[in-house]
């Protein structure tokens, strides 16, 4: 007697693995608030670093000036590079997609040639699909079932005055209302 394969039982209960399961997001929790309040943190730093606090008060309008003139040449300058990290990164976008595409070409995504309509009949076909072991010819229409066609009826054509003349007035109308019933 064999007996069938059956699925080897857990080595934890369901109720430990969720267990598990609920420890395992609540550490994620707390290690992504962390994260977030070191970016945070890190993030003051490096302003605080690279932008001091102007100290504006009791300057002269001249010393107020000055300070105005060296600001804005700051942010000219940071605008320039701004511009060219915008620049390099469409530059960059716009070589990713060419080599995607280049990628997605070789890929074999081609267009596919119009093919030509060639009639082989029925053991050339085998002959090319099972090479030469075929001689013998094989005739797939001898199992096809036959089937007799109706023979149409012929309607006489008559003239069509004859049927207008005859339909026309009282009398017509009554044959058709008498017909649909």
């Amino acid at each position: 007697m064999s007996e069938a394969p059956s699925k080897p039982k857990p080595k934890i209960s369901a109720s430990r693995r969720l267990f598990l399961k609920t420890k395992l997001l609540k550490k994620a929790m707390t290690m992504l608030e962390n994260e977030k309040q070191f970016k945070k943190d890190e993030r003051e730093r490096i302003l605080a670093e690279r932008v001091p606090d102007l100290q504006i008060s009791g300057l002269s309008l001249q010393d107020l000036q000055n300070l105005c003139k060296q600001l804005h040449q700051k942010i000219d300058v940071v605008d320039e590079e701004r511009y060219d990290i915008a620049l390099k990164v469409t530059k960059n976008d716009k070589e990713i997609q060419d080599l995607s595409q280049k990628i997605f070409e070789l890929k074999g995504k081609m267009k596919r040639p119009n093919l030509r309509r060639v009639r082989v009949s029925a053991d050339a076909m085998l002959g090319a699909l099972l090479g030469s072991k075929v001689k013998e010819s094989v005739d797939f229409k001898a199992n096809l079932k036959t089937v007799k066609k109706e023979e149409e009826k012929k309607e006489e054509v008559t003239d069509w005055r004859k049927n207008v003349d005859a339909m026309s007035g009282m009398e017509g109308r009554k044959k058709l209302f008498n017909a649909g019933q």
